[in-house]
């Protein structure tokens, strides 16, 4: 018995935008969804080596909920000149860019390599309710999108 293994080729991979609204979710199972989203490990036809996986809007970022002793957490980032070593804590970094934290979040639950960088650029987080990705989370649901198509 001879089975065929599904390769995946590029030209039939197909790109959704989601939209995950962050208010009231824990920031972890929040991240691990963002996370298999983006890699497309909820397709049947997942590639680990190919990057067939959806965009992801993530609006109010600043509703994220936190548990835990996370609020002492440090991110640490260096601007490679002596003593350019920087920190700030998650509650600081709440305050201030929230988007950053799910940002951390989901780079942390992705490939750490180039891949993971191709992947984490689909992110995209936005601190309040709105975002300006409308037209690309609408094309894809079949609404209408303007020109000739459209008035036929």
């Amino acid at each position: 018995m001879s089975t065929k293994t599904y390769v995946l080729r590029p030209r039939d991979i197909e790109q959704t935008w989601h939209v995950v609204d962050a208010d009231g979710q824990t920031l972890g199972r929040l991240a691990s969804r963002i996370a298999a989203t983006l890699r497309g490990k909820h397709r049947p036809t997942f590639t680990p080596s190919m990057a067939n996986g959806d965009f992801v809007v993530v609006v109010n970022a600043e509703k994220v909920r936190v548990t835990g002793d996370t609020r002492e957490k440090v991110y640490y980032r260096h601007s490679q000149y002596p003593g350019g070593l920087k920190s700030v804590t998650q509650e600081k970094l709440l305050q201030t860019k929230p988007e950053r934290v799910i940002e951390q979040a989901v780079k942390g639950m992705l490939p750490h390599n180039r891949h993971g960088a191709a992947l984490l650029r689909r992110l995209k987080v936005y601190r309040g309710p709105d975002h300006p990705h409308q037209a690309q989370v609408n094309a894809g649901k079949g609404k209408a999108r303007g020109g000739a198509a459209a008035s036929a």
